[in-house]
């Protein structure tokens, strides 16, 4: 099933994003999702991302439901995943580089000093 996105409305705390679903046969129909715009903020997560994570959730819906709901659960499983997935990234420290005589050597053959 393919997911496109339509646009959202904003009501309350809320974005309802709309969305038409075209089916293997080919057959549209309509279906949105309600995001929690606190909750989202609770936990971390984008504005921006809200779209994509809402059509993720779509990717798992039930045939025949037409308006789903972006629960705290599910934004909680969510940020706990991202949270696990930033820690298995190993940090690298930035690389120290030694002041040496050249220091600004390159700098200097490109503007001799004046002479008066």
């Amino acid at each position: 099933m393919e997911f496109l996105l339509t646009g959202f409305t904003h009501e309350k705390d809320c974005r309802i994003y709309a969305f038409e679903c075209i089916g293997a046969d080919r057959v549209w129909s309509k279906c949105t999702v309600r995001a929690d715009l606190a909750l989202a903020r609770k936990y971390g997560i984008a504005l921006q991302e809200l779209p994509l994570l809402c059509r993720g959730l779509l990717d798992r819906r039930q045939d025949g439901i037409s308006e789903l709901i972006f629960t705290e659960d599910a934004i909680r499983s969510l940020a706990s995943d991202r949270a696990a997935a930033k820690a298995a990234i190993p940090k690298r420290k930035a690389p120290v580089r030694a002041a040496g005589e050249q220091l600004g050597a390159a700098w200097r053959e490109l503007h001799p000093p004046a002479v008066l």
